[in-house]
């Protein structure tokens, strides 16, 4: 039987810009304090699970938060691989404005009144992530912002790439960082859109095996390694 490749797919620790509630792609800022915080916590919480690499994109953001994953563990040694891949949706002309003013516009554009009903729908599956992230290409006056097929072909690959590459190595545990909208692009097709029931938190985790060429989506936007994590530290 071929390797076992357990992959743990996190979404970087909370930003400046998420906390300004600024549209964050290509764009960067460096993690706030609670950031900080819970990269740390999800370290401590992943601290029964031994690293053989971690990889990251080529942004600042996810940079940051594994080397605090990896130093909280006690694992600074483990290489990190960085791979522009891994890098969050591009959203054109929109990027740094208010995250209301893109959301409202392709809330629009998909004949929704609000937001919030939008991503109701998203959740109760009449519509996906997809449909949302072509409308804000459609409407980019730019005309950079990147489709959803683009970012989960990208990402898919990348994914692949690291699949296959730690396969030749045995059995073995690895560390993902990357990004919301990438990681959702990333695992919905590869049957992630059934443990999808809520929103991908910053520290978030999903939990990816692969073996024998195929992938198998075990859990969606998991944040009980940070709690965990966060017990572990009040209680020490």
């Amino acid at each position: 039987m071929s390797s076992k490749i357990t992959l743990y797919v996190a979404r970087h620790g909370k930003t400046l810009m998420n906390t300004l509630d600024r549209v964050q792609g290509w764009c960067d800022s460096p993690l706030t304090k609670e950031g900080i915080d819970a990269a740390r916590y999800l370290g401590y919480g992943l601290s029964d699970i031994t690293f053989r690499t971690a990889y990251c994109s080529d942004l600042r953001r996810t940079r940051q938060t594994v080397q605090i994953i990896l130093g909280a563990k006690g694992q600074d040694d483990v290489p990190v691989i960085e791979l522009p891949g891994l890098r969050e949706a591009c959203f054109g002309g929109f990027e740094a404005d208010f995250n209301h003013v893109m959301w409202n516009s392709a809330a629009l554009y998909l004949h929704y009144t609000s937001v919030e009903e939008m991503f109701k729908a998203i959740l109760e599956k009449r519509i996906n992530y997809g449909n949302v992230l072509d409308a804000v290409k459609k409407i980019d006056k730019l005309g950079l912002a990147e489709s959803f097929s683009q970012v989960e072909s990208r990402t898919q690959e990348s994914l692949r790439e690291i699949a296959e590459n730690e396969a030749r190595y045995g059995d073995g545990d690895i560390l993902i960082v990357s990004h919301g909208m990438s990681i959702l692009a990333m695992l919905l097709g590869l049957g992630g859109h059934r443990l999808f029931t809520k929103p991908l938190d910053n520290a978030a985790v999903c939990k990816v095996t692969y073996q024998d060429g195929e992938f198998t989506v075990e859990s969606m936007a998991d944040m009980s390694y940070v709690e965990k994590g966060r017990l572990t530290e009040i209680e020490a």
